[in-house]
């Protein structure tokens, strides 16, 4: 059981990934929940590393992930976590959202999470404005998937992928009124991988 500071920082993490695409430092962490105690704030992270609510990746400075349960998710319910909007035109920035979506028994042992679609850049794939996506978390995919793409750490788009030989990656629309976005790899950061659509009216 996490002590209400624990869950304070717990929180932060949470909030704190999702705006920024990254993790907080320490530091960070100390300052987002009001303490001076980086010390403290190291305690608080170890336990929830011992909660099995994070995890830390050797050799990163930023090295905080999260470790989705689905069951705490979907607050003892069969949800998945609806994180907000994401673009199907240019890029914008992330919105969190805490809601839950209901459709966990359609995505069984997938780590999902659904976005909403604003835009209309992926039409000629089906998926319009209003839509829902459900994807999968993953940071790897290939060429052809249709993708959830972080853009310099803080712009995301849903767009089909295509690594280049030039070491670019093209960002490519379903839409012919459209032009593929094309960044340096660098720029780019794959957040997850389409796996299915819901159309709620």
């Amino acid at each position: 059981m996490l002590t209400l500071a624990q869950q304070r920082a717990f929180r932060f993490i949470k909030q704190f990934i999702a705006e920024h695409g990254f993790s907080p430092s320490v530091s960070e962490v100390a300052e987002g929940i009001g303490i001076k105690s980086k010390g403290v704030a190291h305690r608080y992270i170890q336990a929830l590393v011992d909660a099995h609510k994070i995890r830390l990746v050797p050799g990163r400075h930023r090295n905080i992930e999260l470790i989705y349960n689905e069951e705490e998710d979907a607050e003892g319910g069969s949800g998945i976590p609806f994180l907000g909007k994401i673009a199907a035109g240019q890029p914008i920035e992330a919105i969190v959202n805490d809601e839950v979506l209901d459709v966990q028994a359609l995505f069984a042992g997938h780590n999902c999470y659904a976005l909403r679609v604003k835009g209309d850049s992926m039409i000629d794939e089906g998926i319009f404005d209003g839509d829902v996506v459900v994807c999968e978390r993953c940071d790897v995919a290939h060429n052809g998937e249709i993708v959830v793409a972080l853009v310099d750490n803080g712009d995301a788009t849903l767009k089909r992928l295509q690594k280049n030989k030039d070491g670019t990656v093209s960002l490519i629309p379903a839409n012919p009124t459209l032009k593929p976005m094309i960044y340096s790899a660098e720029r780019v950061q794959i957040q997850g991988r389409l796996l299915g659509l819901l159309r709620i009216m």
